[in-house]
C-alpha cells in the first residue's frame, strides 16, 4: 500500500496506524466528507510529535523567573507582611484588667469568716485600664509606620541586589561560551594544520619539528579549554542558584544596557536604592525619640469596681483614677532621651558617609567606563586586524618558504589573546553598567 509523506511521518512519530490520503476528486458522499478530513488531522498530530525547539532564554525572562522563586525575596515580603500586621496595633491602649477579690474579712471573732455580718467586708470586682499618654501612643504609630517603610526598602534594595547577582552570573556564562567557540575554532584551525604538515614534511616544504610545534600548541590550547570548561561550569552553577533547571538553557541577548546616564545619577542621588533607605530610617529614630520625650508627661489609668456586702448593709461603688510621677527624669527619662537623639544623629551621619560614598563610584565607574569603550573601540576598530594581518602574513611566508612555523603559531596566539581581551573588556564593562543600573530601581 502506498502511503502519503506526512501520513507515513506521523505513523513513525506517534506509533499510530496511518491511513492513504482520501481521493483528490469531490463527493457527495458523508464518508468521503470525513476523510478529506484526515490529511490535516494527521499533519496536526505529526507536528504535536516533533519535539518543541529549544528557545534561547531572554534576561528579561530570566529577571522575572529569578524574582519569581527567591527565597530571600519572599523572606523579606514576609517581613513587610509582619511588619504591617504590627503597625495595626501600635499605639492601641494596653488591655484592661479584671479584678476580683473579698476585703475586710474578719478572721477572729464571733463574725469571722463571714461574707454578710459585718459591715466592712466586701466582695469586689474591678475593671482596671491603663492609659499611655498620647503622644507615646501616637509616636508607636509613627514608629511602626516608619517600620513597614523601611522593610519596603529594603525590598527594592533585595530586588536590586539579585539583579545584579543575575547579571554578574549572566556576563560571566556568556563570555565563558564566547571563549569557547573561539578556542574550538582555533583547535580547529590546529587540527587542520597537523593533518596538513605530514605531506609538507614528505616534500620537504615543512620539518619535522614543525609538527612537534603544532601538537605543542594544540596542548596549550586544550589546556585552556579545560579551564575555560571550569568556568563555564562555576558560572552556569551560579546561574542556576536563581534559574533552577532552566540556567542551561542558552542566553540570549546580553544584559541591558545603562537605563541612566552618569549625569542624572548624580544629579538624583537621592533615588539610589540604598540611600532610599535612609528616610525610612530618620522617620523611625524621630518617632523613637518622640517616644521617649513623652515619657516625661508620664502615664494614667482607672478604675471602676463594685463591692458587695450584706443586705442590711447596701453595695457601694467606687472609681479611682491613677497617674505616673516623673520625678526622676534626670535619672531616667533623660538619658534615654539623650540617647534616641544620638541615634538619630548616627542614622544622618551614616546617610551623609553613603552619599559621599556613592558620589565617589559614580565619578570612578565613569573613568573606568571612559577607559573601557576607547580600549574596546581601539581593539574593534585596529587591533585584532592587525594580528589578524600579522598571522596571515606569517602564514603566506610560511607557505612561500619565507619563513617559519613558530612565526605563524606566534601571530596565531596574538590574535587568540586580542579576541579574548576583546571579550574580557565587554564583560567588564557589562559588569560596570550592571552595577550601575542596580544603584536606582527600574
Amino acid at each position: 500500500m502506498n502511503i502519503s509523506y506526512p501520513a507515513a511521518m506521523a505513523r513513525r512519530c506517534c506509533g499510530q496506524r496511518a491511513k492513504p490520503f482520501p481521493p483528490a476528486f469531490p463527493s457527495t458522499c458523508p464518508s468521503a466528507t470525513r476523510a478529506r478530513r484526515v490529511p490535516g488531522l494527521l499533519l496536526a498530530t505529526f507536528l504535536a510529535c516533533l519535539p518543541a525547539a529549544s528557545q534561547a532564554l531572554s534576561f528579561s525572562e530570566a529577571v522575572a523567573l529569578a524574582q519569581g522563586q527567591s527565597p530571600a525575596l519572599s523572606a523579606q515580603q514576609l517581613q513587610i507582611a509582619a511588619a504591617a500586621s504590627v503597625q495595626v496595633s501600635a499605639g492601641a491602649l494596653p488591655d484592661p484588667k479584671l479584678s476580683v477579690g473579698v476585703e475586710s474579712l474578719p478572721v477572729s471573732g464571733m463574725d469571722r469568716w463571714s461574707l454578710t455580718r459585718d459591715f466592712m467586708t466586701m466582695q469586689r470586682i474591678a475593671l482596671m485600664q491603663d492609659v499611655p499618654n498620647a503622644a507615646k501612643r501616637e509616636a508607636q504609630r509613627q514608629t511602626a509606620q516608619a517600620r513597614t517603610e523601611r522593610e519596603r526598602a529594603l525590598l527594592v534594595i533585595q530586588r536590586l541586589q539579585l539583579q545584579l547577582d543575575l547579571s554578574l552570573a549572566w556576563i560571566a556564562a556568556q563570555s565563558a561560551d564566547q571563549r569557547k567557540s573561539l578556542l574550538d575554532e582555533l583547535l580547529a584551525e590546529n587540527q587542520r594544520l597537523q593533518e596538513s604538515l605530514p605531506a609538507r614534511i614528505a616534500a620537504g616544504s615543512a620539518q619535522a619539528t614543525d609538527l612537534l610545534m603544532a601538537r605543542q600548541e594544540a596542548l596549550g590550547l586544550k589546556d585552556r579549554q579545560d579551564e575555560l570548561a571550569r568556568d563555564r561550569l562555576k558560572a552556569r552553577s551560579a546561574l542556576r542558584r536563581w534559574l533552577g533547571a532552566r540556567a542551561d538553557e542558552p542566553l540570549a541577548d546580553p544584559p541591558p544596557t545603562l537605563r541612566i546616564p552618569l549625569e542624572q545619577l548624580r544629579a538624583n542621588l537621592d533615588r539610589h536604592a540604598e540611600l532610599a533607605l535612609y528616610p525610612a530610617m530618620r522617620q523611625m529614630a524621630q518617632a523613637e525619640m518622640s517616644e521617649a520625650q513623652a515619657e516625661n508627661r508620664g502615664d494614667w489609668g482607672w478604675e471602676v469596681a463594685y463591692s458587695r456586702r450584706g443586705r442590711q448593709w447596701g453595695d457601694m461603688v467606687s472609681v479611682q483614677l491613677s497617674f505616673d510621677l516623673p520625678w526622676q527624669k534626670e535619672r531616667r527619662q533623660q538619658p534615654q532621651i539623650r540617647a534616641k537623639q544620638l541615634e538619630a544623629q548616627r542614622v544622618e551621619a551614616e546617610q551623609e558617609d553613603v552619599a559621599r560614598r556613592h558620589l565617589q563610584e559614580l565619578d570612578d565607574a565613569a573613568a573606568e567606563l571612559s577607559t573601557l569603550e576607547r580600549q574596546i573601540e581601539r581593539l574593534v576598530s585596529t587591533g585584532i586586524s592587525l594580528s589578524r594581518e600579522r598571522a596571515s602574513l606569517a602564514l603566506t611566508n610560511y607557505q612561500t618558504a619565507k619563513g617559519d612555523l613558530s612565526n605563524v603559531l606566534g601571530a596565531r596566539a596574538q590574535v587568540l589573546e586580542s579576541r579574548l581581551r576583546l571579550i574580557d573588556l565587554t564583560a567588564q564593562r557589562d559588569v560596570l553598567i550592571a552595577r550601575l543600573n542596580s544603584l536606582t530601581a527600574p
